[in-house]
């Protein structure tokens, strides 16, 4: 399923009148962790009337916007938190809350990283402040404006007939196979991200690209675009220190690939059900 922006949120900069009551929920972070509750094995987050039980020092409170009518806020705080409560790990959410409540507590987390990595221009060192109209930071100074940051980046399936390539990084555990991914270059198209990605890191060529579909990614702030392409041409090379392994596999005899919340599973299940319906059908 490829995720869309939920209805369910709104998005927004300034919290109105009376945003911050009883039922507010608070996204709670102490350095890269969240803090949550666990109802039947399933996190959440912490609501405003249950934060009454924290001593903790408050470094940030910034308000998102509203989820199915409630006021959603991130928090960074330091300290120790009440017992009942855990700080885990963003990514131990996956698959165990609705995918659009994982994109929106990601979001808080990205609005976390913009917050401490630009405390102070860039440009001339001095603080900055918020921004009365939009989610940025601004130079008082300099007058230099810093919004949260999205880095594009580009993951791709390439086809051969009834085979899809897939790869190991050399940085991964668990002899794990996936999709070929990279960040888009500065001056660069996407479209020549992907040829450029291929080529790098498995030296072949490629054709017929087309896009499938996003995902935000927030670890620490990509926005992956995700595409099918054929394969044009070579042989496969893997690119040292980068690919330990890459290998065509039938679409039947899919290796061990990431979590189906990542974009590469999606990838990979479209190929794969495009195969078994043209199969069915003929």
């Amino acid at each position: 399923m490829w995720p869309t922006e939920p209805d369910a949120f709104e998005s927004a900069v300034t919290a109105p009148e009376g945003a911050d009551t009883d039922d507010a929920l608070y996204f709670i972070f102490i350095e890269d962790r969240i803090v949550c509750l666990s109802e039947g094995g399933i996190p959440r987050a912490v609501t405003r009337d249950e934060f009454r039980w924290f001593d903790v020092d408050v470094s940030l409170r910034h308000y998102l916007g509203r989820w199915e009518g409630r006021s959603c806020f991130v928090l960074v705080i330091a300290g120790t938190v009440p017992d009942g409560f855990a700080t885990v790990d963003l990514r131990d959410w996956m698959e165990r809350v609705d995918p659009a409540f994982f994109y929106l507590a990601g979001r808080a987390r990205q609005v976390v990283d913009w917050h401490r990595n630009h405390r102070f221009c860039g440009r001339c060192g001095a603080r900055t402040r918020d921004h009365e109209a939009d989610r940025a930071k601004q130079c008082p100074n300099c007058g230099l404006l810093n919004y949260p940051r999205l880095s594009p980046s580009i993951i791709v399936l390439v086809r051969r007939g009834d085979e899809m390539l897939l790869a190991r990084n050399a940085r991964w555990r668990h002899g794990m196979f996936s999709t070929i991914a990279g960040f888009v270059e500065p001056g660069e198209s996407i479209e020549q991200a992907v040829h450029r990605e291929v080529r790098e890191e498995v030296g072949l060529e490629i054709a017929g690209l087309r896009y499938m579909g996003s995902q935000p990614w927030p670890f620490p702030n990509s926005l992956m675009l995700g595409f099918h392409a054929d394969y044009a041409g070579g042989d496969i090379v893997c690119q040292e220190d980068e690919i330990d392994e890459a290998r065509w596999f039938h679409y039947t005899q899919r290796p061990n690939t990431p979590t189906r919340m990542a974009i590469s599973a999606w990838l990979i299940d479209a190929f794969v059900r495009e195969k078994e319906e043209s199969r069915g059908s003929a």
